[in-house]
């Protein structure tokens, strides 16, 4: 029999801080964010009660979709344009106007009685987001303080599908739980390597990279190329700085000069 045993040492966890935000634009490239101060998630849950002769008989709940608050003393300044600013000329700029959709990363610590708030991170995703500025006070200096503006914007997005889940827009990644190789792959797409730039991966790509732990992952970019993902590094070898080699990949010859390259499925 099991007795139920609360305060072990090491198992009181908590989530505290907010750093590493990347903005990605619609191009895919990602640009540092520095001063984030607050990253608010909500969920439009709908609970819908039922009664029968008065009585309660049963709660429906419907799953709500992802809203959200950032707030940040600055921002990249190519985030304008994501929220109708437009640069006319140097210097000139012309508010209202369309504003563009954008994905958007951040990490999250995760603190114990043992670590502190070394002990582990969660890095948020949030797709296809659309950013509504809120109102922004400018007031008078005085000669004593200097009281910086904190600019915020609420947040709504669009879901991608997720294959078998219900599509969202927010998905999380628990640096406690992933194993090192999968999440040393996603922090080297998300923040970018040696030899990659950041980018902001597709939800089919975030599935295949925790599904195929191990594997060579292709990723078709539906624009005439692809790309490789190799997170045990088994694979793929780099002959020079512009040349590589893929070893023990799923390739079928169509033709002499022609392929089809999938993913590999470790042995």
């Amino acid at each position: 029999m099991a007795i139920l045993v609360w305060d072990k040492v090491g198992e009181r966890t908590y989530q505290t801080g907010v750093d590493r935000g990347v903005l990605y634009l619609q191009n895919g490239s990602g640009i540092a964010w520095n001063g984030i101060t607050s990253v608010e998630e909500t969920s439009t849950v709908e609970i819908k009660s039922f009664y029968l002769d008065g009585v309660k008989y049963l709660d429906n709940v419907l799953p709500g979709d992802f809203s959200g608050k950032l707030k940040a003393f600055t921002y990249p300044e190519e985030f304008d344009e994501l929220n109708g600013v437009i640069s006319a000329s140097d210097g000139l700029l012309f508010y209202d106007q369309p504003s563009k959709s954008f994905n958007l990363s951040y990490r999250t610590r995760v603190g114990n009685d043992l670590d502190g708030a070394d002990h582990g991170y969660k890095i948020h995703l949030l797709y296809n987001l659309v950013a509504d500025p809120d109102t922004v006070t400018f007031n008078t200096l005085t000669d004593k303080t200097l009281n910086p503006i904190e600019f915020s914007w609420t947040l709504s997005g669009t879901p991608p599908r997720t294959g078998k889940y219900r599509p969202t827009v927010h998905v999380s990644i628990d640096s406690t739980d992933t194993p090192l190789e999968t999440l040393q792959g996603l922090e080297d797409i998300l923040y970018g390597s040696a030899d990659s730039d950041p980018y902001f991966p597709s939800m089919s790509e975030l599935l295949d990279l925790f599904a195929s732990l191990g594997s060579l992952v292709i990723v078709d970019n539906n624009d005439g190329t692809w790309k490789a993902i190799d997170v045990s590094d088994n694979y793929i070898t780099m002959i020079n700085p512009t040349t590589f080699q893929i070893d023990n990949a799923n390739v079928v010859y169509l033709d002499v000069t022609t392929y089809q390259i999938s993913t590999t499925n470790p042995d």
